[in-house]
């Protein structure tokens, strides 16, 4: 991982650690949310730290697993960088689910955290 840029680095590592909160405890990645942060879910709109903890915390399911196809994360002009995923999910009992994220990311007093959260699984039926 040394030979990858800083903003790479700090990308992959921020992802691996969100899933790994997420999927012990949806509450967890809370922490890494502003109350300014902007969470579009599946097309519906939530704004503030709170209002994004109380979505993840009342998804459907009790537990859940996820494991990181992709992710490609990019650094931004404003020192912030961008990442997007590209994940499988296993919730509960449901037969697996793909699924894009995409993570904004912007460090304050050297702690990254979530501008922004979008998510989509890819079930969509564009037919």
């Amino acid at each position: 991982m040394g030979d990858k840029p800083v903003w790479e680095q700090t990308g992959s590592s921020f992802i691996q650690h969100y899933y790994q909160l997420f999927d012990n405890d949806r509450t967890q990645p809370g922490a890494s949310y502003l109350d300014v942060t902007c969470l579009t879910w599946e097309g519906q709109q939530f704004q503030g730290k709170a209002a994004t903890v109380e979505k993840l915390s009342s998804l459907p399911f009790q537990k859940i697993q996820d494991s990181i196809t992709a992710q490609d994360p990019q650094p931004r002009p404003d020192s912030c960088i961008i990442s997007m995923v590209v994940d499988q999910l296993k919730a509960d009992e449901d037969p697996v689910m793909g699924f894009h994220q995409m993570f904004p990311l912007k460090n304050i007093n050297d702690a990254w955290v979530h501008t922004n959260d979008m998510f989509r699984l890819a079930l969509h039926n564009f037919g």
